[in-house]
């Protein structure tokens, strides 16, 4: 749940569910004739090609290997995460769920939505939204503080080395008295 922030269970339970009748097409596809089959299983292919989930190449065979990772990282929450520079999932689906995320010029607000391989390109932040300057502002500031924390371990040490000295040369001091 935690490596595509999903809020409950529950979206997990519908991911297994959309898999298990995918899979499901896919199996009464390879149980029908020959002649029929030919005739629906691009039906099939292509909806899947779509959004990502096989390669317009693929065989049923593919499809039967889909698992609910390949479902969930088509999400419009997991893309953005991505794509946006987010630090977590959960930003991301933050940022969606209150209108910041765009495809095309749509405002799309719901972090289930499955995004089309077309659409994938389209995905931007709406025209009002301050997020992005608030990213870049993140990403600038995550050096520095990386940098003054390497300087205060370094500090720390170059003191503890000094303190260390002072009381060996007050040790040896207070031994000559």
């Amino acid at each position: 749940m935690g490596t595509f922030g999903l809020r409950t269970k529950r979206e997990l339970w519908k991911t297994n569910t959309e898999l298990s009748r995918i899979r499901h097409q896919a199996r009464s596809l390879l149980a029908l004739r020959q002649e029929v089959r030919e005739e629906k299983e691009p039906i099939l292919m292509k909806s899947l090609a779509r959004i990502g989930l096989v390669s317009s190449d693929a065989t049923l065979d593919d499809v039967l290997n889909l698992n609910v990772d390949d479902l969930l990282s088509r999400r419009l929450q997991t893309i953005v995460s991505n794509k946006m520079g987010f630090k977590t999932p959960y930003q991301a689906r933050q940022a969606v769920i209150h209108g910041h995320i765009m495809i095309g010029e749509r405002k799309i607000d719901i972090p289930s939505y499955t995004v089309q391989i077309e659409e994938e390109g389209n995905i931007h932040f709406s025209p009002e939204s301050k997020i992005p300057e608030m990213l870049e502002k993140t990403k600038s500031e995550e050096p520095k503080a990386e940098a003054t924390a390497e300087g205060a371990t370094e500090a720390t040490a170059e003191g503890a080395t000094e303190a260390t000295a002072e009381g060996a040369t007050k040790d040896k001091n207070s031994s000559t008295e």
